[in-house]
Order: C-alpha cells, then sequence, then structure tokens
C-alpha cells in the first residue's frame, strides 16, 4: 500500500488517510469540531488533546504544532483527491469519461469533508508563510493535473478550444468552492447528484459548437 509522510520522522499515513480510530484520526477530528466551534485561534492544545483522550506527547508525535493540524486537516483531502485523480487519468476510459469522472469526485470528496475545507479557508491565514506556500503549491499541482485533461481534449479537438483552458478551469472550480456556502446534507440531492450534475455542466461547456 502506497504511504505518504506526516511530515513528522517516522510516522506514515495510509494512502486514503489515516487509519480509524487511529490516535491522529482523532487528533483531526477533535480539531476539526473545535475549530469549528471556539476558532483555531481560540482553542489551545491542552483543550484538543483532552477532548481526544491523549496526552500532549501522543500529539507532539505526529503533529509539531498546533499550525500542523490546521495544515493536515486540509491537506489529507487534498492528498486523497489527488490519488483519485493520478489513477482516473491513468485509466483507459475515453477522455470526456475521465473528465466527467474526476469533475464528479471532486465534488463529492468535498462536500464528504465540507467541514473541514471550510474551517480551513477560514483559518488558513493563522498558518505560517511556509505552510502557506506549500498548500498553496500542493492545491495549484492539483489543479494544473486537472487542466491537463481539458488541454488534452483541447487539443484533439474534442473540446472546443475557443475558451481558455485556465477560465475553464477557474469557472469550475470556483463554484466547487462555493459548495460550502449553500450545500446542506439535509437538502433534496445527495453528493453524488451535485458531483454529476457539476460533472455534466462542464463537459456541456467544453462540447464543440
Amino acid at each position: 500500500m502506497t504511504r505518504a509522510s506526516t511530515g513528522k520522522p517516522g510516522t506514515t499515513v495510509e494512502e486514503n488517510g489515516y487509519a480509524p480510530g487511529s490516535v491522529p484520526r482523532r487528533l483531526l477530528s477533535v480539531a476539526t469540531k473545535l475549530f469549528a466551534k471556539k476558532g483555531f485561534d481560540r482553542t489551545s492544545v491542552q483543550e484538543i488533546v483532552e477532548a481526544a483522550g491523549v496526552t500532549k506527547g501522543a500529539m507532539y508525535h505526529y503533529f509539531g504544532s498546533k499550525d500542523d493540524l490546521l495544515y493536515e486537516i486540509y491537506a489529507r483531502v487534498l492528498r486523497e483527491q489527488t490519488d483519485q485523480l493520478e489513477r482516473l487519468m491513468a485509466s483507459d476510459a475515453p477522455l470526456a469519461e475521465r473528465l466527467s469522472a474526476a469533475a464528479s469526485d471532486v465534488v463529492v470528496s468535498t462536500i464528504a469533508n465540507l467541514d473541514d475545507a471550510t474551517i480551513f479557508m477560514q483559518s488558513m491565514h493563522h498558518l505560517s508563510p511556509e505552510k502557506q506556500k506549500s498548500v498553496r503549491a500542493e492545491r495549484r499541482k492539483y489543479h494544473e493535473r486537472f487542466r491537463s485533461l481539458i488541454e488534452e481534449g483541447q487539443a484533439s479537438g474534442e473540446f472546443r478550444a475557443d475558451k481558455p483552458a485556465d477560465l475553464v478551469l477557474d469557472f469550475f472550480f470556483g463554484g466547487v468552492h462555493h459548495l460550502g456556502s449553500w450545500y446542506r446534507r439535509s437538502g433534496s440531492m445527495s453528493a453524488q447528484q451535485v458531483g454529476d450534475h457539476y460533472a455534466d455542466l462542464l463537459l456541456s461547456a467544453l462540447r464543440p459548437l
């Protein structure tokens, strides 16, 4: 199984996130709830470890600081999305199917982690400049890989090429980043239904005239 470093020596995470019930998973879950309730700056490390039922030593084994917890709340979601995008890009499915699946997946996975993404966007300014730069670089890398699917179709003539791929990408992800302001799990549409609608809108916009 592929594993990725957490940034702390000797610690690893599973390909699709931390193992259920593990100390880092509990810490991340508790931190997300506390950050949402009290705000990042008003939540102490002591409150986090007490709510997670671990010691400070256990937390610092996985996360060097409260900043690291905030960073990881978002970074682990982005890693999952990147892994899934790479699998879709490597498949033998037709290009339009791969792009549709990628578009739907990023919506579904964003909704599945909506609290995490919303909290991070609200608190990102608390991170050090280095961590902010790292997050932006990883997100840019994901967007560039996604954009390459659009560019591939434009180059082959399968997608319309009169709209710059960057603008198409920004238009699509603007909608994705806006999900937190209106999507409710108690609403009439499931995450998959919303994802499928977003994917259909993207493909429709790229269909040659």
